[in-house]
Parts: C-alpha cells; structure tokens; sequence
C-alpha cells in the first residue's frame, strides 16, 4: 500500500526521524547576559513547579531578573520546597 500524501509530502508517520547530534565545533561563540540567564531560569523553575505564566507576568519575569542573584537563589528555594 502506498503512503497517503498530504501536499506532496508522505505523512506526519513517515516524517518520524532521529536528528543527528549537534556539532560542537559549529556552537556559536555567545555569552548571554546573566539578566538573560536569571530570565530563562525564573521561567524554567515556574515551569517545573507547574506554575504556567500568564502573558502579564513577563513583565513581572523581567523585572525580577534585573534583581540580584541572591534574591533568585531565594526564589528558586520557595519555588522547589517540598
């Protein structure tokens, strides 16, 4: 039987593949901001402890990666205590 197109192409049980391990030698040279790092981490802890932010909270996310790093080591105490 032959697969079902959808648009010129097989379908979405064909397109199943494993990609291939990134290349260390291609990384981009970059270092980001450690506003930016507190940023992603914030978001990464509300995440992990289930906590879905609203679109208004990003601001709130933002404004308290400019705070300092002590003040992140205390949010992400509360935010992972058992």
């Amino acid at each position: 039987m032959a697969p079902t197109t959808l648009i010129g192409r097989q379908s979405p049980a064909h397109d199943d593949f494993l990609l291939p391990p990134p290349n260390p030698a291609q990384r981009l040279d970059l270092v980001l901001d450690p506003r930016d790092v507190r940023r992603l981490e914030l978001h990464a802890a509300l995440t992990a402890a289930g906590i879905a932010p609203m679109p208004g909270d990003l601001d709130v996310i933002d404004r308290l990666s400019a705070l300092p790093e002590h003040v992140h080591i205390a949010l992400h105490r509360w935010l992972t205590a058992p």
